[in-house]
């Protein structure tokens, strides 16, 4: 299995298998795990999908400082999607009347 073989593209295609139960039994703990074996190889797209998990808090705890830390990563890289989502999160901090998170 390629994604098993460390092939990034393998990693984040597998996780979104998991992550929607396409083709296989619905987890988002192994979406989890997939997603950041390829983000921790620089995908951008994993880095980003990762970070929405833990906004949500969908198979990991809910922490948007490890949201808005791993948006950063996918956002420098240039994942537009990424760049947005973090400005929201700023952006809903604001509104709120809270210091933007870290």
């Amino acid at each position: 299995l390629a994604a098993e073989q460390g092939y990034a593209a393998a990693q984040f295609n597998l996780a979104i298998l998991f992550e929607q139960g396409r083709g296989v039994p619905q987890d988002v703990g192994e979406a989890v795990r997939y997603y950041r074996l390829a983000g921790e190889q620089g995908d951008d797209y994993a880095l980003g999908n990762l970070a929405l998990l833990y906004v949500q808090g969908r198979g990991v705890p809910q922490d948007t400082v490890e949201a808005i830390r791993l948006y950063r990563l996918a956002a420098e890289k240039g994942h537009v999607q990424s760049q947005l989502n973090l400005g929201l999160l700023f952006l809903q901090a604001a509104a709120a009347g809270r210091a933007p998170p870290a």
